[in-house]
């Protein structure tokens, strides 16, 4: 029988016990991130007038070939500088998504798009602003410097740029952080503490700290 993979704190695997499979390297860039919209029409002209992107493909099917169920759909490709693309799903036969348990999911849940500047992110600002999108922000995090605004399928958008060169080069810390928390949370089990207390004193303990 095959063993399991043994994953490390780092998110890596520590080896496949009997498979032996080279690591074939990091993905080179996002091809595209998928959401789902009620209506293609809307969300095509907010991607491509609102935010300037280009719509470069569309897919129709009457069933999803991944998994083969009779689905109708239309899925569109909007693309940006970078050559990543965002894409979304209108299949009318769908119920609509039930609201979250609690609003900080649709808040966490959300798509950075990065800019040139700071001065870039607030002429964004305006400009969306100036079509009636409200906006909330700027925020300074100290490592990046963002705004946040919602297209017009709830999808939370962040238009971003860094403030620290180093802001996504600090995997050391990443990880010692990560083995803190789950120290905090395997200590909160054997103890029978309560989850939310124990995290709460050490997001507060580390809250703001940014490099």
């Amino acid at each position: 029988m095959t063993e399991s993979p043994i994953r490390d704190l780092s998110g890596s695997f520590d080896g496949l016990a009997t498979a032996h499979a080279e690591h074939p390297g990091r993905p080179a860039m996002l091809s595209h991130v998928a959401y789902m919209t009620r209506d293609t029409a809307a969300t095509t002209d907010f991607y491509t007038r609102i935010l300037g992107m280009e719509l470069v493909n569309a897919v129709l099917d009457d069933s999803i070939p991944s998994t083969g169920e009779p689905i109708p759909y239309f899925h569109s490709f909007f693309r940006m500088a970078d050559g990543s693309t965002v894409a979304f799903f209108e299949a009318p036969e769908l119920p609509p998504l039930e609201p979250p348990p609690h609003p900080a999911y649709d808040t966490f849940q959300h798509l950075a798009l990065q800019v040139e500047s700071v001065e870039v992110v607030d002429r964004w600002h305006d400009w969306l602003s100036a079509n009636g999108i409200e906006v909330l922000g700027p925020v300074d995090h100290k490592i990046i410097y963002s705004i946040y605004f919602h297209d017009p399928n709830g999808v939370r958008l962040e238009i971003t740029t860094p403030t620290s060169p180093a802001w996504n080069d600090n995997g050391e810390a990443a990880r010692a952080s990560l083995a803190d928390w789950e120290g905090v949370k395997a200590r909160a089990r054997e103890r029978g503490d309560d989850m939310a207390t124990v995290l709460k004193d050490l997001t507060t303990e580390r809250s703001h700290q940014r490099s």
